[in-house]
């Protein structure tokens, strides 16, 4: 590879069956890849370019897929535990990131939408092709009210809002605490400015933190909208982390595109995010994907997982645009975990659109980043020519079997993601 991370590499799939990321019927063939593209898909043999060296990989009919996506990681707060995250140097909580985006690459995901932590230089080195990892669309910092989500700030500890320091999560770049619209304007802002695709601010409460219900609602409208318009001038847009009825249809009017969880909407909230066509980015989150040690946030876990189920059903009945995503935290022994949750989705949906949603459908949520998209010169989550070559071959069909991406050290014979072959065991 190049400096740049670019491909040189001319690289032939012989005797495939392509999932292209949309349809459901296997097409046999070739599929050829020029340096960081894909240039062919052909139901007939592509031959060898005079004068460039070819590197052949033959199938032997096994299906080749585009790299998976996940639309929300932590890759920071996934690869830290909380004693990482308070006591390490910020070097230390880097490259723990940085190990845990090669191993995401590892899994199949070739690219991953970050939803809080400042991967920007993570992101930097990978796209220069010094290291593994996934194409990364990076949030930096999630924003929060004070006593919001996303304040890790001790309870004897002055807010920064009455004069107080900086909270750790903070300092490391993971949160910003911010109250009124001008400070929600300088901290949307300053995540732009640190390179954020979109911006992730915190609507309601959650299970991780410790001073918000699950029933807050955070933000008043005039700070939302100010959110809104902040990244909607810089052409891009707001994720907002929020799981209550009342949060969800606030932040819905102040104009953000994407709900990050939702398991505690009601049918016709989730209805209103079709109407409105507002994405859902959704995690089938289980009892056991998350340890709480006190009973308080144990409790709230429950409550979360209980509404997985009905708001799936729902998604489905009226249409809504679903992405998938993990939201793993602060327990890097459950980091593999990640494969296991993408398989889980069979649970809720057919292996195609599961598979979709994995692929080409999560493409389209990220696309929403428009000129702020690291990635747009070329489309991702598709076979097709022209797109990046991001690909995986499956030792067996996941159309058939979705089990198989959760055993990806067994199951998944190549790995290429921009031209590079990261893994290749055939």
């Amino acid at each position: 590879m190049t400096e740049t991370g670019k491909s040189t590499q001319r690289l032939l799939f012989r005797n495939v069956r392509v999932f292209d990321g949309v349809s459901g019927e296997l097409v046999t063939g070739d599929v050829l890849i020029d340096g960081d593209r894909i240039v062919a898909v052909s139901e007939s043999p592509i031959g060898d370019e005079p004068g460039r060296e070819t590197d052949v990989i033959d199938g032997g009919g096994r299906v080749l897929m585009p790299g998976m996506s996940d639309a929300h990681v932590h890759l920071v707060g996934n690869a830290n535990s909380y004693i990482d995250m308070v006591m390490g140097s910020e070097a230390h909580i880097a490259l723990n990131g940085l190990a845990e985006a090669r191993n995401m690459l590892l899994r199949g995901f070739t690219a991953v939408r970050d939803m809080a932590g400042d991967t920007g230089s993570i992101k930097s080195v990978i796209d220069r092709g010094l290291f593994d990892g996934p194409r990364i669309y990076p949030s930096q910092a999630a924003i929060s009210q004070t006593s919001g989500h996303g304040d890790f700030g001790f309870v004897y500890e002055c807010p920064t809002a009455l004069g107080g320091d900086q909270a750790r999560a903070e300092q490391i770049g993971f949160m910003r605490v911010a109250d009124g619209e001008d400070r929600v304007l300088a901290a949307v802002r300053e995540q732009l400015k640190k390179g954020a695709s979109q911006i992730k601010l915190m609507v309601g409460g959650g299970a991780a933190s410790m001073y918000d219900p699950l029933y807050t609602v955070q933000f008043i409208d005039r700070e939302l909208r100010a959110a809104v318009q902040a990244a909607s001038d810089y052409g891009t847009y707001v994720a907002t982390h929020v799981y209550n009825v009342t949060g969800i249809r606030r932040a819905v009017a102040a104009g953000v595109k994407s709900i990050e969880h939702g398991h505690l909407a009601d049918e016709e909230t989730v209805a209103l995010l079709a109407e409105k066509e507002v994405w859902l980015s959704m995690q089938p989150f289980a009892l056991g994907d998350h340890h709480y040690p006190d009973p308080d946030r144990a409790e709230k876990d429950k409550q979360i997982c209980t509404g997985t189920d009905h708001v799936y059903e729902w998604a489905q009945k009226h249409g809504v645009k679903t992405a998938w995503g993990t939201d793993l935290l602060l327990e890097p022994q459950i980091a593999p975990r990640q494969s296991e949750m993408a398989a889980r989705l069979g649970d809720h949906y057919s292996n195609l659109d599961a598979l979709r949603m994995l692929t080409s459908g999560n493409a389209e949520l990220f696309r929403l980043a428009g000129e702020r998209d690291p990635y747009r010169q070329a489309r991702w989550g598709v076979i097709d020519k022209g797109a990046w070559a991001d690909v995986l071959l499956v030792d067996g069909n996941p159309l058939e079997d979705l089990s198989l991406i959760a055993d990806p050290a067994k199951n998944l014979s190549v790995i290429v993601k921009n031209g590079h072959v990261v893994k290749n065991s055939l």
